[in-house]
């Protein structure tokens, strides 16, 4: 996405277009590994020396609000970030802690069906996302 759609996209959530708050959006949409908040820092810093590891906190709040970013929670507590907002799972490396996009209709057409045969009582699914936790073997 070229800057100026970014900049398009924080101001049509209402929220007011900083340097900083770009730059944490750019980094998440550009690196599609599911960064952490400290990842995404360690980038920052490299343009905003000073900035408080509480304002990128507050900045990924504010585009998770706005639902621009998402959080995934991986099996070891981290919490990760990512800006693909179409629906997916993920497969998770319980070794290497890495976090992979993995989109497959046929999965959801199975897990949707069985849910739709299978209710769960006095409970109304919103959606599914699975993470299958594994390991690569690279």
């Amino acid at each position: 996405m070229k800057k100026r759609e970014l900049i398009n996209k924080l101001a049509e959530t209402g929220l007011r277009v900083t340097p900083q708050r770009l730059l944490v959006y750019e980094i998440i949409l550009k690196h599609n590994n599911h960064p952490t908040a400290e990842e995404i820092m360690a980038y920052v810093k490299k343009k905003f020396p000073n900035i408080a590891i509480g304002t990128i906190y507050k900045i990924i709040d504010s585009l998770i609000e706005k639902k621009l970013i998402t959080r995934v929670k991986t099996d070891k507590d981290i919490m990760r970030y990512e800006a693909v907002l179409s629906h997916h799972h993920h497969l998770y490396c319980s070794k290497s802690d890495i976090v992979i996009d993995y989109f497959n209709q046929d999965i959801d057409k199975i897990v949707t069906d069985y849910f739709n045969k299978n209710k769960i009582p006095d409970f109304e699914i919103e959606d599914i996302k699975l993470q299958i936790i594994g390991c690569f073997k690279k």
